[in-house]
């Protein structure tokens, strides 16, 4: 069945025009990148640069994380800086802070979806929407376009922003640039974007057979906590992350993405998606 591009996006700036003259949600999607992007990486690396590394906990907790950096050019540069401050400055920008940096397309997206149906459902829109003269794909395309395209401007607005202010605070510390590497620009332009498509797919199948957002919340939430893992595996030196792993796991997530898109193939029968909000 041919895609009506013209509803499609009809749909989609219907909806960021909503998202964009509502305030609460406006300021609630500007915060998460404003203390993920600004707030807590530049008190981060101001913290670590000034106060003396001295507790044994902490130089403990650190060495695990070096330990874990695989060997060859990336650990003989870490292990060429003048202080210990220096080699966790570096690490904790280009390493630990990227999965903290994917809470924000994560967190953003799956706000933005889960409002897609079931807000539909609790303001009564949902029933003139399915009986008006478009296809329930039409409609789900429209729904996904509408929260992939604001989340990807906060995105890569917060990348830019994380860039500068983070840039401006190293540059004096290490006379030169550490920021970004490889790992940076495959998380913002590769993995990002397939991330997001994924928690919107989730949350929008969730939001669609949810009766409250409260209920699709819960269920949606889920989502966060590969990431929250990740972070905890980056920063007990379990898992560290290299340009070849997000490779991988975007390469997985696309296998997904893809296996998700014929889960929501089955909702062409208006009557599937009306009977989840009785």
């Amino acid at each position: 069945m041919k895609i009506n591009r013209q509803l499609v996006w009809a749909i989609a700036l219907k909806d960021i025009k909503g998202i964009t003259s509502n305030k609460q949600v406006l300021i609630g999607l500007i915060i998460l990148p404003l203390i993920f992007a600004v707030i807590f990486p530049a008190a981060f690396i101001l913290v670590i640069n000034f106060v003396p590394l001295t507790s044994s906990d902490i130089e403990t907790m650190t060495n695990t994380i070096l330990s874990g950096l695989p060997n060859g050019e990336i650990k003989d540069t870490i292990n060429e800086l003048p202080s210990f401050n220096h080699q966790i400055i570096y690490v904790v920008v280009n390493y630990l802070l990227g999965s903290m940096f994917l809470l924000i397309p994560v967190i953003n997206s799956m706000m933005i979806a889960l409002n897609s149906f079931v807000g539909e459902k609790e303001r009564g829109t949902l029933e003139s929407l399915l009986f008006a003269p478009i296809t329930v794909k039409d409609l789900f395309i429209g729904k996904v376009l509408s929260a992939f395209i604001p989340t990807m401007v906060l995105t890569i607005s917060s990348f830019v922003i994380f860039g500068i202010i983070t840039t401006a605070i190293t540059y004096p510390i290490f006379n030169g640039f550490i920021f970004p590497n490889t790992n940076w620009i495959l998380l913002v332009f590769w993995l990002s974007p397939i991330i997001t498509l994924f928690t919107i797919l989730i949350e929008v199948l969730v939001s669609a057979r949810s009766k409250s957002f409260q209920e699709a919340q819960q269920i949606g939430g889920l989502v966060i906590l590969p990431i929250v893992g990740l972070f905890v595996g980056q920063a007990t030196g379990m898992l560290i992350i290299s340009p070849i792993i997000l490779l991988f796991v975007g390469l997985f997530l696309l296998m997904i993405n893809v296996l998700l898109l014929f889960l929501i193939s089955k909702y062409n029968n208006r009557n599937t998606l009306f009977e989840s909000q009785v």
